[in-house]
């Protein structure tokens, strides 16, 4: 064999193998992004699109059942893939209570259960202080400050993320309507009536709403520095209806006067023009503004959406999302990447984007909704009026309706709701699944909560009860 032969021979098997490479290559990319698109071969060899469920739990570690169905290697804090369409998830762990779900995988998209709570069945319980002056309690949005309100201008906080809880004291009387008590003339009673109290989202301040001699006040309480507290209806001489904090330092905020919307700086003490007249609701989120507004020409009301930036306003041309005949509830939120706006009217809900006003769904419930809560990173809308609730879950876009006994609420963490009647604290899902009962001598009046997942907090007996959620 010559050598010609033999080079010829070498390249053809080179231009081959090099050919079955690409092939192969070409080939594994080809199959990769139908997996990727939830393309998978089922049992009897037939392709069909599946979806991924992305499952998480407090605690870790507890069981997956799947349609009834579990085996070693299913454990929370991992993804599985499913195929498309209705799927029963269910959670257990040695020790605790079970969770489970009715879930609808989608084609080709993720579904995540990110909220899931186990409960351990045998806690440990103690009482950790003594609270029989406390009239009003209020835990802070991270969960790690309560602040306790008696009938004296004597607030307190207590850190709830310490082992050993500690009353840290200080008087208010400078910031409150107060009166002096007759039984003491050295202690200042709150005077008035406390309707409302929001925190700030950085847990920093607490803005309440005090009714006193038919007149609101407006007071922003500092919880870390008492002393930087403000009256702001006697700061800025104005009569405020509605208030808002929309900044994480609590010196910008929102408000109505008479109807007409303004932005307040506590910085510069200035209150801007007129935002929008006529405003009934409003909400606000990243720099956007969506409020209901009755509109005079047409005698209608109108959603409309403002921008602010920094410190000043900015495109604050109206922006119309809708015309009704009933004043609506509005609210504004995020989910991944897209800002939505949520308009309640009469017995609808609708949910549009906002960068291009493209509707997201609309959804009829039984009841007339009279409030709006947006979830901790917007993965559901909650509406409700007394005892009437409806769902919206923004990953499966299904709407649930449920009611309980008592519409006295609250949260006991991002997604779990909670209610004490007849001393029993009873907790469900935002979306009203999952109902158990955690204790039987609660007190109705002050809230309940859970710090560092190690710690659930409820009132009994005048004293703050602990139990933990964890083994000791």
């Amino acid at each position: 064999m010559d050598l010609n032969q033999n080079k010829r021979r070498q390249s053809l098997k080179i231009i081959v193998s090099e050919a079955i490479m690409v092939v192969a290559v070409i080939f594994m990319v080809v199959v990769l992004a139908f997996i990727v698109s939830g393309y998978w071969v089922n049992p009897d060899l037939k392709i069909e699109r599946q979806g991924l469920l992305q499952v998480s739990s407090i605690p870790t570690g507890a069981e997956v059942e799947i349609d009834g169905a579990s085996s070693w290697l299913q454990k929370t804090n991992t993804s599985k893939v499913l195929t498309s369409g209705q799927h029963t998830i269910k959670l257990s762990k040695e020790g605790y209570d079970t969770w489970s779900k009715d879930i609808n995988i989608s084609e080709g998209l993720l579904y995540r259960l990110s909220y899931p709570r186990l409960f351990l069945q045998n806690r440990e319980k103690e009482t950790v202080l003594k609270t029989a002056d406390v009239a009003i309690a209020t835990v802070s949005p991270n969960r790690e400050t309560m602040l306790l309100i008696g009938n004296t201008t004597k607030m307190s906080t207590i850190n709830l993320k310490e082992e050993t809880l500690q009353r840290e004291s200080f008087d208010v009387a400078d910031y409150f309507p107060t009166t002096s008590s007759s039984e003491d003339p050295t202690q200042n009673l709150l005077a008035g009536q406390i309707l409302d109290y929001r925190w700030d989202k950085n847990s920093a301040h607490v803005l309440f709403k005090v009714l006193n001699n038919s007149v609101i006040e407006w007071i922003l309480l500092d919880v870390v520095k008492p002393t930087n507290s403000i009256n702001l209806t006697k700061s800025f001489g104005a009569n405020f209806d509605a208030v808002r904090i929309i900044d994480d330092a609590a010196n910008l905020f929102l408000a109505t006067q008479n109807g007409n919307l303004h932005k307040i700086n506590l910085a510069s003490k200035s209150i801007s023009a007129v935002l929008a007249e006529g405003v009934t609701s409003f909400d606000y989120y990243h720099d956007k503004v969506v409020f209901s507004r009755y509109d005079e020409s047409s005698q209608r009301f109108q959603v409309g959406l403002l921008e602010l930036s920094g410190h000043k306003t900015t495109g604050a041309n109206f922006r119309n999302f809708g015309d009704f005949a009933a004043p609506p509830q509005v609210a504004i939120g995020k989910f991944y990447e897209d800002q939505y706006i949520v308009i309640a009217t009469e017995q609808t809900l609708s949910l549009s984007k906002i960068e291009d006003s493209t509707e997201i769904g609309a959804f009829e419930t039984t009841f007339l909704p009279e409030q709006i809560k947006i979830g901790h990173d917007g993965e559901f809308v909650l509406v409700y009026n007394d005892q009437h609730f409806a769902t919206i879950d923004m990953e499966s876009s299904r709407l649930t309706e449920w009611t309980t006994e008592d519409p006295q609420f609250g949260w006991l963490d991002n997604y779990m709701i909670y209610t004490i009647i007849n001393g029993q604290l009873t907790v469900r899902d935002y979306d009203g699944f999952n109902l158990r009962v955690l204790a039987s001598s609660a007190d109705s009046k002050l809230p309940a909560t859970i710090t560092n997942d190690k710690w659930l907090y409820y009132f009994g007996d005048d004293a703050l009860v602990r139990e933990w959620l964890i083994p000791r």
